[in-house]
């Protein structure tokens, strides 16, 4: 499975230096209702060879953050404000020609549907070679080498013979290995996997999951994984972002994360994980409510309406990360209340 491009030894600046950084990022969809704020003061980084999940529940901001760093936001959607550095550049303030040149070539996205990011026209071949020749140069039979040890690297079987095959000729779970075997062609610094386990079931789910993780450490890859489930993440991430409403609400080491919450949202995202030891009786945990409407103010914690620990002041007041400075950050007033509540 082993990718057979060299990567070179980084410098001990080049290993301090976080490979992407957002700073207070909001991002915006005009609508016929307004102004939907679906992005509202992110901040975070990622070091070279580091997994970030970002987790929420659906509208909760994941994919258009990430959409952001693309700047594939759709539509008249755009980001309004804030700084998205990558190996220290600003791509929020690069031209279209410049992203271009970035995307698929140091950035890789790793869709959620396949079926619709692959050309119905042209064989699995063809899109791997048609990408290896724009970004690296590549012709001819150099390319195709390439592609058929790509193809095999992410479980391809028989890759010379499915090298002609079309995409509708393939399974759910081989076009997702294809969709990986094109993010990480050109050796990206940095994978964006949007919930690429959507549609599949359980068991491929967890093979591709193993694949982008094995893959991320041999190349050293920047790695954001989105997601809704908590539970996928517990082998495969080494940080976890809680999103909510458009914002960080709580970010930790995964194992932190798992064993001290201090965020009520990320509780409950928890506590809504199926597991054999606390089933009783047949039920499951559910959250309460309804997520808030981001085309509006919102005013206080945006989970205050669906918290049972909200007091008049989440409803009034919105609550920043705290500590300011530190490994595990939770964006609630009640962290010592819920701490207890635990114990």
């Amino acid at each position: 499975m082993a990718i057979t491009t060299a990567v070179a030894s980084p410098t001990a600046t080049q290993e301090r230096a976080p490979v992407l950084a957002i700073r207070d990022l909001n991002a915006s969809f005009y609508t016929r209702r307004g102004e939907v704020h679906a992005v509202r003061d992110v901040s975070f980084s990622l070091r070279q060879g580091e997994t970030l999940a970002l987790v929420g529940e659906s509208g909760s901001g994941k994919t258009a953050t990430a959409m952001s760093i693309l700047r594939m936001l759709p539509g008249k959607a755009r980001v309004t404000s804030g700084e998205i550095l990558f190996q220290g550049r600003d791509l929020v303030r690069m031209s279209e020609g410049q992203m271009t040149r970035i995307r698929g070539r140091h950035i890789g996205l790793i869709p959620q549907d396949p079926a619709a990011s692959l050309n119905p026209l042209m064989t699995v071949g063809q899109h791997v070679t048609e990408l290896l020749g724009v970004h690296l140069g590549m012709k001819g039979r150099v390319a195709h080498d390439r592609t058929i040890e790509l193809l095999d690297a992410v479980g391809i079987p028989e890759p010379r013979r499915r090298f002609d095959a079309y995409p509708h000729q393939m399974s759910g779970g081989m076009r997702q290995r294809v969709m990986i075997a094109l993010a990480i062609a050109c050796h990206p610094a940095l994978l964006l996997a949007d919930e690429p386990t959507t549609a599949l079931d359980p068991t491929i789910q967890s093979q591709i999951l193993e694949l982008i993780a094995t893959l991320s450490r041999e190349m050293n890859t920047a790695t954001i994984l989105i997601t809704h489930n908590l539970g996928i993440v517990a082998g495969v991430c080494d940080r976890v972002a809680v999103m909510y409403g458009g914002r960080i609400v709580e970010v930790a080491p995964r194992d932190r994360l798992f064993a001290e919450p201090r965020h009520p949202y990320a509780l409950g995202l928890l506590q809504c994980v199926p597991r054999v030891d606390r089933l009783t009786a047949g039920t499951f945990q559910s959250i309460p409510g309804q997520p808030p409407d981001l085309a509006g103010p919102i005013p206080g914690c945006s989970f205050a309406p669906r918290c049972s620990f909200a007091s008049e002041r989440c409803h009034r007041e919105s609550p920043p990360l705290t500590p300011p400075v530190g490994d595990h950050q939770a964006a609630c007033w009640h962290q010592d209340q819920l701490r207890a509540a635990r114990a």
